[in-house]
């Protein structure tokens, strides 16, 4: 009996990360898929459908405009949510996100366009934008804790890892319908209509994601946390934000700075590359999206494996190489999507996001142990959200600034030099960072005054 009572435990628990992990990258990737959705459609179609009056490359700088707010959402998002999710749960706050956010997507795929009702066009697609991001603030910082609460120390990078892999997931999915849809009908008939059927589809991906989701336990290092913030103080006086900003603040900062070359890199070697390829080359669409259906599919297999790598050899050392690899590789991208070969696009994207994936995988295990348990919620997702704000959501709209309304003679060194100044800014935050690894989640200022 003694001899199989671990064994019978450890299975157990084993059974409960996976599906722990399993829901939270199945609801995260559905998330994202619609988050990701949007950016595609603004990059190849919504500058013409609601903005038609404006020049192409104004047009598309209107529809990032939109997308961008959305990102502008995602902080009040964060706070909202990680306040519920500090005072009440995890679980809840999971699933209310990820019905709003189903709500936004398929009412997209449903809105008439500016030639059906003018200006009132781009204002209903800014309100389903902002509720998209909205939603999404709350998203990632449930997932992530839900996942990092539930797994062991030694093992946290890893398992914490999986919801990362589901935003890469996501934009597969987004990237993949899309790619279909371009490889089975015209032009003509994807701006007509088709556009529409990948923001409807959303809906069967919400129900499954709801169906998981609904099935999870709450994370039992915040039920110990809760427990003990009402043994020890009235629960009604926990307010989770303004406890971040007095006793977090610079986790908050570092999470920022961590974020800049992550996000901003991203966006510019998905987003910026279909619509550099679409405008700026005026070539087709087909390749660049079959390359970033390939670079996505790469980017989820290889984010579990740096995970468990950053177990190993800790956080910081990936993150270093990741930010220090972007920040060179703004240099050469462009220039390898220019000669539009499989192998030259195929190879800027891959590495692109082999060295956004160094940052981007760790980063969630970093950043549920940057804060302690009674408001992990809100500070993870306010540094995580914050940043969005001056890095992803203005990085589409930079970068098309940057290289200029010259079609024929875009700027490419300038993104080059905005890339690296961003990969500055998150080498400084991770040396300021203290390494994480294997440490316990079980630690916090605000209801002990201890300062770990």
């Amino acid at each position: 009996m003694s001899t199989q009572a671990p064994a019978t435990t450890e299975a157990a628990s084993k059974t409960s990360i996976v599906k722990v992990v399993f829901a939270s990258l199945i609801g995260t990737a559905v998330e994202w898929y619609d988050f990701f959705l949007y950016g595609s459609a603004a990059a190849l179609v919504f500058g013409t459908l609601f903005f038609p009056e404006s020049e192409p490359v104004t047009a598309t700088l209107l529809a990032f405009g939109t997308y961008a707010l959305g990102f502008v959402a995602r902080p009040l998002g964060g706070v909202v949510f990680g306040h519920f999710g500090d005072r009440v749960g995890r679980k809840a706050v999971l699933v209310t996100s990820l019905m709003m956010m189903g709500v936004a997507t398929f009412a997209i795929g449903l809105l008439p366009t500016y030639a059906s009702i003018g200006v009132a066009a781009p204002i209903l697609l800014l309100v389903c934008r902002l509720v998209q991001g909205f939603a999404v603030g709350g998203e990632w910082g449930g997932a992530v804790l839900m996942v990092a609460e539930h797994g062991d120390e030694k093992s946290r990078g890893f398992w914490s890892s999986w919801p990362q892999a589901g935003v890469p997931l996501g934009n597969l999915l987004a990237t993949g319908v899309l790619f279909v849809l371009a490889a089975v009908q015209s032009d003509a008939d994807f701006e007509a209509w088709g556009w529409r059927i990948p923001f409807l589809l959303s809906a069967v991906l919400v129900i499954i994601g709801l169906f998981v989701r609904l099935s999870l336990e709450e994370s039992p290092v915040f039920q110990e946390a809760k427990a003990e913030i009402a043994e020890k103080k009235q629960a009604e006086s926990h307010l989770p934000i303004l406890e971040v900003i007095r006793t977090y603040p610079k986790e908050v900062l570092i999470a920022m700075g961590m974020r800049m070359a992550e996000n901003i890199s991203y966006y510019i070697f998905t987003v910026i590359s279909i619509t550099y390829v679409t405008t700026y080359l005026e070539a087709d669409k087909d390749l660049i999206l079959k390359m970033l259906l390939i670079g996505a599919g790469m980017q989820f297999l290889i984010i579990p494996v740096i995970g468990a790598l950053s177990d190993r050899i800790g956080r910081r050392p990936l993150y270093l190489t990741g930010a220090v690899g972007v920040g060179v590789w703004g240099f050469v991208f462009f220039g390898l999507l220019d000669d539009m070969t499989s192998g030259s696009v195929l190879l800027a994207v891959l590495v692109g996001l082999f060295f956004h994936s160094l940052m981007y995988s760790p980063q969630a295990a970093f950043f549920s142990e940057l804060f302690g348990t009674s408001v992990r919620y809100t500070g993870a997702s306010v540094g995580y959200q914050l940043a969005s704000i001056f890095a992803g959501a203005l990085a589409p709209i930079i970068a098309l600034e940057l290289l200029g309304d010259d079609i024929a003679n875009p700027n490419q060194t300038a993104v080059g030099f905005y890339v690296a100044g961003a990969a500055v800014l998150t080498i400084i935050a991770v040396l300021a960072a203290k390494e994480t690894r294997a440490s316990s989640l079980r630690h916090d200022r605000v209801v002990r005054g201890a300062h770990d």
